[in-house]
């Protein structure tokens, strides 16, 4: 099953946190932070004010807080609007 999200709306998986500091130390699930780097699944077609600038594939930084967790065949999407994203990670 396919999500496609309308207007200027954006799906994003979320890519892993890293579970340890750079200097080695392991962290435990609840010391995480919420990931905030995401990879583009699929991107709406816009609206006449808004033009998409994201496509499928980019990796995203996004708002810390942004977006509505879905969980669709056994995979955690999240859906955000373009205003949300703050810039593509090169």
């Amino acid at each position: 099953m396919n999500i496609k999200p309308l207007a200027d709306r954006v799906v994003i998986k979320m890519l892993e946190a890293e579970e340890t500091t750079k200097s080695g130390i392991v962290l435990p699930g609840t010391a995480k932070e919420k990931p905030q780097v995401a990879e583009v699944v699929s991107v709406g077609p816009g609206t006449e004010e808004v033009k998409m600038e994201v496509k499928a594939g980019d990796k995203v930084l996004i708002s810390k807080y942004a977006g509505t967790e879905v969980k669709l065949d056994g995979d955690q999407y999240t859906i955000v609007k373009q205003g949300d994203i703050l810039a593509v990670v090169e």
